[in-house]
């Protein structure tokens, strides 16, 4: 018997749509100057303006019947198609819409989990249309299953357990994913200094600079060189190739930059320091940059400063694919201070580092696992049997 059989144990399902179980609102006009971009603007209104973006506005600004006050699911409906949770005050755009409920069968978090399930349904409507959207019948009379439809009580007792559940695995995601922002909150701060506070000098000043070269024909599997280029960057290492010619010959405490990325992506500026000799060669469109003076400057500290510096990611305009030049990586403006101060920073980053990056103990893996862990348990949960007319047709 299947998870769901146990806990449905022999009680009726049936599927109803969801626009006769939840109760559907309808969105609001609101201008661009009421609203404001952060939360620390004095605006506690939540608004859910469309995609992903969202914004706040003062409580007077709208009118009072247009504030959702119950927990609802926002059904993102243009651009992004998703669902998203929320149980407090909110509004949105008039192109949106949202669901909440206030009969005594349906638990709105369990619809929430349902509804998550079956986005890719939803995309797949959307993905029909020049622009990705959908439309409120689409949602409306997409059917949900109820457990046990004529006992409400066991009904909802049943949805609250599956809700139990779930929820217990996107809470630890969250916290952990909470965990990581804050790892970087504290890194950049590590990393930050005000004009007039320290000495500030240009990369071009402190170290040196060389591209690296091209390695296509050059790749083996057996080879004695790890070949450095972005994706073993972006992997930390956990993607390599290999090649017997060290045509760009590396050297310990090299640090190397990722020069070229797809718009908004995630490997522009990420650093890599070479821990050993005669060990990597450097690919093309990979910097690498070599500390003039380790006196003045450690290589691992100017590693943790350049990575994903805002200094160069500004040079993406998130439609081009940014290719970093020489003269923009040289101009960077690098602080130097004591070396006592970069040896103790480089020792609380190396922590963060473990923590953050590290393929055992690393947050990132730990997320991953967590989310696999919540989609299998969704699917367990939700897996509902049809009814015999549809599973015939």
């Amino acid at each position: 018997m299947s998870f769901i059989e146990k806990l449905l144990d022999g009680v009726e399902v049936k599927w109803l749509p969801l626009g006769k179980v939840i109760i559907r609102t309808k969105g609001t006009k609101i201008t661009a100057g009421q609203m404001k971009e952060l939360h620390k603007d004095g605006a506690p209104l939540k608004i859910f303006a469309g995609g992903k973006t969202v914004a706040f506005v003062n409580f007077e600004d709208i009118p009072a019947k247009d504030i959702n006050r119950e927990p609802s699911i926002i059904v993102k409906s243009r651009g992004v198609i998703e669902f998203e949770y929320y149980d407090k005050p909110f509004s949105h755009k008039n192109e949106m819409w949202s669901y909440h409920s206030k009969n005594d069968r349906i638990n709105i978090k369990y619809a929430y989990h349902f509804l998550r399930l079956n986005e890719p349904h939803f995309q797949n409507i959307g993905s029909r249309m020049q622009m990705p959207q959908i439309a409120t019948p689409d949602t409306d009379k997409f059917q949900i299953p109820i457990p046990c439809p004529e006992n409400p009580k066991k009904s909802l007792e049943i949805q609250a357990e599956i809700v139990r559940i779930l929820d217990a695995f996107t809470e630890l995601t969250a916290e952990l994913t909470a965990r990581k922002k804050q790892y970087n909150y504290y890194r950049d701060q590590l990393l930050s200094f005000e004009n007039g506070e320290v000495e500030w000098k240009t990369l071009g000043e402190v170290a040196h600079f060389a591209n690296g070269k091209g390695h296509e024909k050059d790749i083996s599997e057996d080879g004695k060189y790890i070949v450095v280029n972005s994706k073993f960057i972006s992997t930390d290492g956990k993607v390599a190739k290999y090649s017997n010619s060290q045509i760009c010959p590396l050297f310990k405490d090299d640090v190397l930059l990722v020069m070229s990325d797809l718009p908004n992506g995630k490997a522009l500026s990420k650093a890599f320091i070479v821990d050993a000799d005669e060990k990597y060669t450097l690919n093309q469109r990979i910097g690498g940059i070599t500390v003039k003076n380790k006196e003045e400057l450690l290589p691992k500290f100017l590693h943790y400063f350049l990575n994903r510096t805002p200094q160069l990611l500004k040079h993406n305009n998130g439609v081009d694919q940014t290719n970093l030049r020489k003269g923009q990586i040289l101009e960077v403006k690098i602080p130097i201070i004591s070396p006592a101060e970069q040896v103790r920073i480089v020792s609380i980053l190396d922590k963060f580092d473990t923590l953050t990056k590290s393929i055992y103990e690393g947050l990132p893996r730990e997320i991953k696992l967590r989310q696999q862990q919540y989609e299998y348990y969704r699917d367990l949960l939700l897996s509902f049997p049809k009814p015999d007319a549809e599973v015939a047709a």
